[in-house]
């Protein structure tokens, strides 16, 4: 990264903070010589000085001027690896006003959800400029598994992204492919202009990026479940999502998630990954299965809601009250009821 200072004479200049702490300084105005009955604009030569480079690659929080061969303080790495246990929301909205509400809510990561959700990589950025704004990283979940989707969302600089449906090593050393510059793997390079590095500003990006990136591999499949441990302990995941609804789907139990035998498997997936001894176990809390019970089992990620339905819970909530109090006799037995029949909703419709 280098520093822009204007210089020339007679030339006065203001300083302007650019995103990142960056400083340069820009003439006010060019100079305008008379050359006979000719006019020449002479534009200030602009004297390039050496900056320190900016480790995060997805523009969240720590220090941008501090040089970072490790992962950042802040970042998601960094705090699984201090044993942390993070929570964060799924967004399939693609709403950047919602994105920031969550981000301000003190969630601890964002998952921009590209799967299920209805928005692509421009819908994305919107939500990942949103989150930014309020210091807290975004991952990115693909719909596929593959190099295209992967350059694309890596090129906006998430500070995570998340592979669907990896149900071996092999498929998972694919995915960890798709993240690395040759020679270490296929990502397609255009870091020179791109979010990730700044749009070419961030000269230690290329240095940082793979220390920085959280590669997630989503086990969600009975297949997935049988090589969750050799999966888990490919180089260069660092953490395995478990998919309780596509591996309920999988063992023929798509409306009960929460069935004995689907219970058994997650088991089975998590000492595994927990077995292999180097990715983190990631996964969503379940009306059965909630957040403090997966952290007693070793989750180090939860992800406890979705924002449709955190919407929707809220939205035919107020309804429902709505047309409860419209009834002269309504007591506190209706208004248990209504409640009852909202909770029985959450549990029966929870999704990904």
């Amino acid at each position: 990264m280098t520093t822009l200072t204007c210089s020339g004479s007679g030339t006065a200049a203001t300083v302007a903070k650019l995103a990142q702490n960056k400083i340069s300084s820009f003439p006010k105005a060019p100079l305008f010589t008379l050359n006979g009955n000719k006019s020449k604009i002479v534009f200030p030569k602009l004297k390039l000085t050496p900056s320190v480079s900016r480790s995060p690659s997805d523009l969240s929080p720590g220090d941008p001027l501090s040089p970072s061969p490790s992962p950042s303080p802040e970042s998601l790495k960094y705090r699984l690896q201090s044993n942390e246990t993070l929570y964060g929301l799924f967004l399939l909205s693609f709403s950047p006003t919602l994105a920031e509400i969550s981000g301000l809510a003190g969630y601890d990561f964002v998952v921009v959800d590209m799967e299920h959700g209805p928005g692509g990589i421009s819908d994305a950025l919107a939500c990942l400029h949103a989150l930014a704004a309020t210091g807290t990283p975004a991952i990115l979940r693909l719909p596929e598994s593959c190099p295209t989707w992967a350059k694309k969302a890596l090129d906006l600089g998430p500070q995570g992204v998340m592979f669907p449906m990896i149900d071996s090593p092999e498929a998972a050393k694919e995915a960890v492919s798709y993240c690395r510059f040759p020679p270490s793997g296929v990502r397609g390079s255009a870091h020179t202009v791109v979010r990730a590095s700044g749009y070419g500003i961030d000269e230690g990006y290329l240095s940082n990026y793979e220390e920085e990136l959280l590669i997630m591999c989503q086990v969600e499949s009975e297949e997935g479940v049988k090589r969750a441990e050799d999966i888990a302990a490919v180089d260069g995941v660092d953490c395995v999502q478990m998919g309780p609804l596509d591996l309920s789907a999988s063992m023929g139990y798509l409306w009960d998630p929460g069935h004995r035998k689907v219970r058994e498997m997650m088991r089975v997936a998590e000492k595994g990954v927990l077995g292999g001894g180097k990715a983190y176990l990631a996964g969503f809390a379940m009306p059965h299965d909630g957040p403090l019970e997966m952290k007693s089992r070793g989750y180090h990620m939860v992800s406890g809601a979705v924002d449709v339905g955190l919407f929707r819970s809220a939205a035919v909530e107020d309804v429902a009250r709505f047309k409860m109090n419209l009834t002269d006799d309504a007591d506190d037995d209706d208004d248990d009821a209504w409640r009852e029949r909202i909770k029985d909703a959450d549990d029966k419709y929870w999704s990904e």
